[in-house]
Formats: structure tokens, sequence, C-alpha cells
């Protein structure tokens, strides 16, 4: 009978596998018991002469609320008053999505605001050039 290779996977520094088996592995990572936050999935493999491998794999968890922020961003530089707006939604679970609260709220572009008096600047010119013009004399 021929042996296989052995796969132990764990999770960050933990000394004890979260799970030992025999390759070739199918394997579902359980993310709702870690925190949110970064981990490393360390695989380790030992094949039948004792010989061992061993993969790292960063990523990070986030099954927490998402946190959005608007008004500040990392490593900003700022002073005085800054308004800031927070917003924190949970996702659900995988069979149903909250619809509520799930969506942030964001002011308007600056940009909007520009083409907004553009086009009134633009709207106000065609009424007074095209009154002017009288087509029937």
């Amino acid at each position: 009978m021929e042996e296989k290779s052995k796969v132990f996977i764990f999770i960050d520094e933990e000394i004890k596998p979260i799970a030992e088996l025999i390759s070739p592995v199918n394997f579902e990572l359980d993310t709702s018991k870690l925190i949110d936050g970064k981990h490393v999935l360390r695989i380790v493999s030992k094949d039948p002469t004792g010989k061992e491998g061993i993969r790292l794999i960063p990523f990070e968890v986030r099954n927490g609320p998402a946190i959005s922020i608007e008004g500040i961003q990392e490593n900003a530089v700022v002073d005085g008053i800054v308004p800031i707006m927070i917003n924190a939604y949970g996702k659900g679970n995988q069979k149903n999505f909250l619809i509520v609260g799930s969506e942030t709220p964001q002011s308007i572009p600056f940009w909007i605001f520009i083409l907004l008096i553009l086009f009134i600047g633009w709207a106000i010119y065609y009424l007074v050039t095209s009154s002017a013009v009288k087509l029937f004399v």
C-alpha cells in the first residue's frame, strides 16, 4: 500500500494544528471563529520519508461590521475642526443580505457643483442672447 503525505494546517503561531489530514486535501476554513485582522495560514506537509515542506499564506479576516469613514483619510495631516462621518454595518450571513444600513451616505463631490454652476451660467447666457434676437420683423 502506498503511503501518502500528511498535511498539518495551523493558524498564526498556534502550536496545535487546526487540522491534520492525508493528502490530497479539500478543506473549508471557518473564519467566523477568528478575530478580525491579519492572520497567517501555515501549511506543513510531511512526506512518508519524514521530509517537511511549509507554505505561509497571509490573509485578512473581516467578519465584523464594515466601517466606512468620510472626512479623514489614513495618515492625513489635519488642523482645526474636521467633520467626520462614520457608518458601520453588518453583512448578515451567507444566506441573508442586510439592506438596512448597507449603503454609506456620501457628500456630493465638488465637481457636481462646478457642472451645475456652468450649466446655469450657460442657460442664463442662452436665454439672454436668444431673447435679443427677433425672428419676425
